[in-house]
């Protein structure tokens, strides 16, 4: 097999703009208040490890729990839409977590980092692209997730009060508009 970096490159790219890990940050700045401290290396792992068994498995995994694509894509909506609505009335929809490591698995593993969209995004990809050059997009961005998750204090710091209350306003309505796209293009199916 021949390599061709374009094609690692659209599905990196690709993947870096449906994760959207950078538009996240004010949302995982205000889950890391809530529960004290992100697990960095464990939402990354999860969530890397959600996105290679959607890439070898996600279709047939579905189907044993008796799912399809759409109908966990409208899930998935359901919660970020939640989320975005949090972000910008300032109402906390989500209790706190104590436990850092259930609030690291949900919702910033699954379905932040990993969400409906991205698992959505990977089996299409397979449409079109090498399972290799997949799996080496899913990787590179994956380290990209890393170290934004490590670096969320020097983040916070860079932005000040002001600035995250804006940014965190400002996605908070993106994520609100994405999850409406992903349940109108997804809940048609429910009809047929």
């Amino acid at each position: 097999m021949t390599f061709h970096l374009d094609e690692l490159l659209t599905v990196t790219f690709t993947l870096f703009a449906v994760v959207d890990i950078l538009g996240s940050i004010p949302l995982l700045i205000s889950l890391k208040k809530k529960m004290g401290e992100i697990r960095s290396f464990q939402a990354t792992a999860v969530s890397g490890g959600l996105m290679i068994l959607f890439l070898f498995a996600g279709k047939p995994f579905l189907k044993i729990l008796g799912l399809d694509v759409r109908s966990f894509a409208v899930g998935g909506s359901i919660v970020i839409f939640l989320l975005g609505l949090e972000m910008v009335l300032g109402h906390e929809i989500f209790k706190g977590e104590s436990n850092a490591k259930s609030g690291t698995v949900v919702p910033i593993a699954f379905p932040i980092i990993a969400g409906s969209g991205t698992l959505t995004t990977i089996m299409s990809l397979k449409a079109n692209f090498d399972e290799l050059y997949i799996l080496a997009g899913i990787l590179i961005n994956l380290l990209v997730v890393y170290i934004t998750l490590k670096s969320l204090s020097h983040i916070q710091k860079a932005l000040g009060e002001s600035g995250l209350l804006a940014v965190r306003k400002f996605f908070g309505v993106i994520l609100i508009a994405i999850a409406v796209k992903i349940f109108s293009t997804n809940i048609s199916a429910f009809g047929k």
